[in-house]
């Protein structure tokens, strides 16, 4: 019997001797791609294929479960062209496995429990068997990441790490990670429980062998952190080395941090150098930078003294409708006991009532004055700050000061005077007073200029309208010398002007005396006369003339004919109806185109007539 040891180098030496025989084939392998990545519910294709050539060998799929044990899927008998498949076993798993072409394994809508190890035996005869496994990892994008922040107050004199919030991304496939970040930029935080910050997290299956992740955050929080923003990111691989992330909704938090600091200020209408106007509300804001906000103060101080004016927690206190006596120093105090005590918790600021007491005049609101005369008037106020005066008349300045000297007054001299106060300092606090001025004299008259409705001369019955317009003091009364349609009114923005007017129709009595407008007061009158030259007789008027003077032409010449005929009465053929003949040795013409003695008669009579009285002249005609 051989020993042990001498075994080896035979068995060596045969297994060389044999591969070095012609027609002797090499060991069987078998190429599969040892990890295959796929997102669940998209379908895989595992292939395995014999390294080599061979015409007919068995193919087999096993699934490896945890412990080792292989459990057979479906196996393919490969010669030449033909494949005779079979799938074994389905092991709870819908849709089933499904073999195609020579033996590749596809598995329809992966899911996470597909994540196995799949082992493909292949056994090709002499050439023996080869196995190979393919590892499946199914990747599954997790849902929406949400955040619970914690909605309590967080004090930042704990001096442990407080919960921040818990951030759950949820079914993914593997477990995504989890970060936090602080107004955008990434949290560096341990695992390990600390005083200054520390996370913990968790991982569950779900039934549907999908995973979830819970992440809780906790820090020490400060002062600084009252503005800032908190958000969590599920960071989750895909395949082919992709990554992807899902961001929650940033969130604050609530801190309770002591008052270091106080503001306080005037919020109403004020100027640079605090000045505020008398009448006005004034409100008072106080503002400290601690929370929760707290009580507040409102004082004035009266020499060393404070006097309490009022105690709130929103911070604001009103002076309604401020007065000169309320200027002086007011101050606000936070009332904050968690506060160090080198925090500043008070603060004072001065107050300044500005006001303007009323004009006073050194003379009446009216004046009336005589022509040629002068007037100085002054106006004073009192105030603070100290205001300046300036007089203006129809909004145009006159003088700066409170003086305003007027000499040689005229009638464009009458108006409104006004004397205003106003402090540069103070917008919007001013006063004023008015100053009317009337000049007393015999009125100042001005006619309006008329001119003809056509052509270079006026014609009677044209209608015309007068205007005169007069000023002085009393007003002028306006008479006309003659009577029509007249009214009497101010002239717009005319400085005491008022107008009369008059219309009327021409007549050639008026053309001859002209029409005179009077304006009169107590000191006097002025009169002006409208001269309108020689006026033109209407067309219309012209014509009825001449017509006139025609038909009473006609009416003189059948008089005259019929008084004629009644003398003739008793004479034969006189005022006959109906032809004449001639008598006896005259031609008779009155076919031939000759005048008949009709058309004849009154032009042959008159003072011949008598001598022809025996021819057929006037005395024989009707």
């Amino acid at each position: 019997m051989e020993p042990p040891g001498a075994r080896a180098p035979r068995l060596l030496l045969l297994a060389l001797l044999l591969g070095a025989r012609p027609g002797v084939q090499a060991a069987m392998q078998v190429s599969v791609a040892p990890l295959v990545e796929v997102m669940r519910g998209e379908t895989v294709t595992l292939d395995c294929t014999p390294l080599g050539d061979y015409s007919q060998y068995q193919l087999k799929w096993f699934l490896a479960d945890r412990s080792g044990t292989r459990h057979l899927l479906a196996e393919a008998q490969v010669q030449g062209p033909e494949v005779q498949a079979r799938v074994h076993a389905a092991r709870g798993r819908s849709p089933p496995y499904q073999l195609q072409g020579q033996g590749h394994l596809v598995l329809a809508e992966a899911q996470v429990k597909d994540e196995r190890d799949y082992v493909c035996v292949v056994t090709a005869g002499a050439a023996g068997t080869a196995e190979a496994t393919t590892k499946l990892q199914v990747f599954a994008k997790p849902e929406t990441t949400d955040v619970s922040p914690n909605l309590g107050t967080l004090s930042v004199m704990d001096d442990s790490a407080q919960e921040i919030a818990t951030c759950h991304s949820r079914n993914g496939n593997p477990a995504p990670q989890i970060k936090w970040y602080r107004n955008g930029q990434p949290l560096k935080v341990p695992m390990e429980v600390n005083s200054n910050s520390y996370m913990t997290s968790r991982t569950v299956r779900e039934a549907s062998g999908l995973q979830s992740l819970t992440s809780t955050l906790y820090l020490r929080v400060h002062k600084e952190d009252r503005d800032a923003r908190f958000h969590c990111s599920a960071h989750y691989r895909l395949p082919r080395g992709q990554h992807g992330h899902l961001d929650s909704q940033a969130f604050g938090l609530t801190l309770h941090y002591p008052t270091e600091h106080v503001q306080f200020w005037v919020d109403s209408a004020t100027t640079t150098e605090g000045w505020v106007r008398e009448g006005d509300s004034v409100q008072l804001v106080c503002r400290g930078d601690g929370n929760p906000t707290p009580e507040f103060t409102f004082y004035r101080l009266q020499g060393q003294e404070e006097k309490t004016l009022s105690t709130n927690l929103h911070g604001n206190f009103t002076l309604e409708a401020v007065q000169r006596n309320q200027s002086g120093t007011y101050g606000c105090r936070a009332l904050d006991y968690d506060a160090a005590e080198e925090a500043e918790l008070s603060q004072t600021l001065g107050l300044r009532v500005a006001y303007l007491d009323p004009i006073e005049l050194s003379s009446e609101d009216e004046l009336a004055l005589p022509l040629d005369s002068s007037v100085t008037v002054t106006c004073s106020v009192q105030g603070l700050p100290a205001p300046a005066l300036r007089w203006t008349k129809d909004a145009a300045p006159l003088a700066d000061g409170p003086t305003l000297s007027l000499s040689s007054i005229t009638f464009s001299s009458t108006g409104t005077y006004v004397c205003e106060a106003y402090t540069p300092t103070v917008p919007l606090l001013s006063r004023t007073r008015a100053l009317k001025l009337l000049v007393e004299g015999v009125p100042d008259l001005k006619p309006e200029n008329i001119h003809p409705q056509s052509g270079d001369s006026w014609r009677e019955g044209d209608e015309v309208r007068l205007v005169c317009s007069a000023r002085g003091y009393p007003e002028p009364k306006f008479l006309w010398s003659e009577k029509g349609e007249s009214s009497t009114e101010p002239v717009p923005g005319g400085q005491g002007w008022v107008s009369s007017s008059l219309t009327l129709k021409l007549t050639n009595a008026m053309s001859q005396r002209g029409v005179s407008c009077e304006a009169s007061n107590a000191h006097g009158s002025a009169q002006h006369v409208f001269h309108f030259g020689p006026l033109a007789p209407q067309t219309s008027q012209a014509g009825v003339a001449v017509m006139a003077v025609a038909v009473s032409v006609g009416l003189l010449l059948l008089v005259v004919a019929a008084f004629y005929c009644m003398r003739r009465k008793g004479r034969p053929g006189c005022c006959r109806k109906g032809e004449k003949r001639a008598p006896p040795g005259e031609p008779d013409l009155s076919h031939s185109g000759s005048p008949r003695p009709e058309q004849t008669g009154l032009l042959m009579g008159g003072a011949s007539g008598g001598a022809r009285r025996g021819s057929g002249g006037f005395g024989d005609e009707c």
